[in-house]
């Protein structure tokens, strides 16, 4: 998640620079045609600004739907903070033992980071995983300014250092170990309840949480694995493209009478071309919250924040540091 007021330009140059050098290209190309070879063909402007219209229509709309993805996943992320502080607060007061309360709330950590790792898996529509210019800058992006920059990152050998060795080893074997370790927290404290550490009525608190995690779970997976509509995705990307081809046998054209002056098509076709570019990525990179790109949710600082506080409420005496940003981006 970028945190600066504005983007620093490295980030905007690893973004959007190539971008502009085939816009450079492909205008500079068209206007050498007209002002050197007599080239004759050129359409009317009112066409292509009607083009132009529909296209920001048609970006705008799908621009509404694909943030309302990006704070779905927000919202959810936010109760899960709000939920695994009062899970912690709870377990702390409730179990009587410290094995049962450095058990419960450090396979709570791993759900965390289990549930993370499992949604930054790459889906064959991400950025990530296209072919050509898409995928090339979402990649670099990802390791120059996203995730790759991150040197506290936690891995699945870090995770399983918070659960027992058995408990480690069978989730290598498991599909979706963070719903195995929810349902091992249930188990748990289901034998909290049959020995007498806690009440029906405590243990009810503590099931709820334990649904709701589900449920929190259940929603980020529905945001990964279902896509925006790729029709209309690919669609409003086609519809640019053709827009940007069609742009500069209009404009240029026009500008020929203002004789020396006429190169100045070249940088107002880049410049409109580019406008139309950056809301179609924006929009692109906010269906998809959970990459390692740092438009994406920053789960990672979440989950550390919430590590912190459970951590503390066990008067732990290993405390990690909160992850900082770098670049101007926090993962």
């Amino acid at each position: 998640m970028f945190i600066t007021r504005n983007l620093k330009p490295g980030n905007l140059f690893n973004w959007l620079g190539r971008y502009v050098l085939i816009l450079i290209i492909f205008n500079g190309i068209v206007a050498i045609a007209y002002g050197y070879f007599d080239f004759k063909f050129s359409l009317p402007g009112l066409f292509t600004s009607v083009v132009g219209t529909a296209v920001a229509f048609f970006i705008g709309f799908k621009n509404n739907q694909a943030y309302d993805r990006m704070w779905e996943a927000r919202k959810i992320w936010g109760s899960i903070v709000n939920d695994s502080r009062t899970w912690g607060m709870r377990i702390v007061n409730f179990a009587k033992s410290p094995e049962s309360k450095k058990e419960l709330i450090y396979r709570h950590i791993a759900w965390l980071y289990m549930h993370r790792q499992a949604l930054l898996r790459p889906t064959a529509w991400e950025q990530v995983s296209a072919d050509g210019i898409i995928g090339d800058v979402a990649k670099g992006f990802s390791k120059k300014y996203g995730l790759g920059q991150v040197k506290d990152d936690i891995s699945l050998t870090d995770i399983r250092t918070l659960l027992s060795e058995e408990e480690a080893a069978y989730l290598k074997s498991v599909a979706n170990p963070a719903v195995q370790l929810l349902h091992r927290q249930s188990a748990e404290i289901k034998k909290l309840k049959d020995s007498g550490v806690i009440d029906t009525f405590e243990h009810l608190q503590l099931e709820n949480l334990l649904q709701n995690f589900n449920t929190y779970q259940g929603q980020n997976e529905r945001i990964k694995k279902f896509p925006f509509p790729r029709d209309y995705s690919t669609m409003s990307r086609g519809f640019i493209y053709i827009f940007i081809f069609l742009l500069p046998f209009s404009l240029i054209p026009e500008l020929l009478s203002l004789g020396h002056w006429s190169w100045i098509g070249v940088p107002v076709a880049v410049i409109i071309g580019m406008l139309f570019i950056i809301m179609e990525d924006i929009g692109d990179y906010n269906e998809n919250p959970f990459m390692e790109t740092p438009h994406a949710m920053p789960m990672l600082s979440i989950s550390r924040n919430i590590e912190i506080d459970l951590r503390e409420m066990l008067k732990d005496e290993h405390i990690p540091q909160p992850i900082q940003s770098v670049n101007g981006v926090l993962m």
